[in-house]
């Protein structure tokens, strides 16, 4: 990955005001009934790979002991400021290594920004790495290459004197690649004044059979899980991934 795009850098402070924390309860109940569910052992520690602003440890941190991990400084002063109670450290996920082991790692949305097979791979080593003996990992995808389609969608949130309203735009110039394009327009309001911001992410899209050969060659028993729910087309819904470390 390059250069951080500025939702995680320069609009980092916005984050709470595009994507508040409350968004993020239905899910987080859903990971922790899969983590607990699928793992051989009882679940302590977790370790969150990619945990951006910190909205899925803010609701996760009362059943766990985490540890939040994240490429951008400013989305890690995010978190700070919301987790005060959790441990965070600066990393990539591809090679990040903290040298300790967790009972379950857990990497959401974040994953979609390993846009290449090699990326993916060691994202998932890095998972592996940090993983205990008969410990679980989740790997939570919006999308596999057999569920995506272009869409838009928009949102935002109120603040005090601040706003933020966004449109975002998913397409795919290149079907026969491992990425697809995801456009964001942004109106930022403070006080009277309001100004566009615009960027565009590239974002990984892989097949389920890649997901699961990948999962399995970083040393995982994995499974797929079929996963809907009323953001998501509802004859198509999402898979998540689980891997089980022998």
């Amino acid at each position: 990955m390059a250069k951080s795009p500025k939702m995680y850098a320069e609009l980092s402070s916005w984050w709470p005001v595009l994507s508040a924390p409350a968004e993020y309860a239905d899910a987080a109940v859903l990971y922790r009934d899969i983590l607990d569910s699928a793992s051989s052992r009882s679940i302590r520690t977790l370790l969150e790979l990619g945990s951006g602003g910190g909205n899925n440890a803010s609701h996760l941190k009362a059943h766990y002991e985490m540890t939040l991990v994240d490429l951008a400084p400013g989305m890690l002063a995010v978190s700070r400021a919301l987790n005060g109670d959790v441990e965070h450290f600066q990393g990539d996920m591809r090679t990040v290594r903290l040298n300790r082991a967790f009972d379950a790692v857990f990497i959401q949305d974040a994953i979609l920004y390993m846009t290449t097979k090699d990326d993916l791979r060691a994202a998932l080593q890095t998972a592996f790495a940090h993983c205990r003996p008969g410990g679980v990992a989740l790997f939570a995808p919006d999308h596999t290459r057999e569920t995506w389609r272009p869409s838009t969608e928009h949102g935002g949130h109120d603040d005090g004197d601040r706003s933020m309203r966004y449109l975002e735009w998913q397409y795919d110039p290149d079907p026969d690649d491992t990425s697809f394009a995801c456009a964001f327009s942004f109106l930022l309001r403070e006080g009277g004044e309001v100004r566009a911001v615009h960027e565009q992410h590239s974002l990984g899209l892989f097949a389920r059979a890649t997901w699961l050969e990948l999962i399995t060659e970083a040393g995982f028993v994995p499974k797929a899980l079929p996963y809907r729910h009323e953001s998501f087309d509802p004859e198509l819904g999402v898979e998540l991934f689980v891997g089980l470390r022998p």
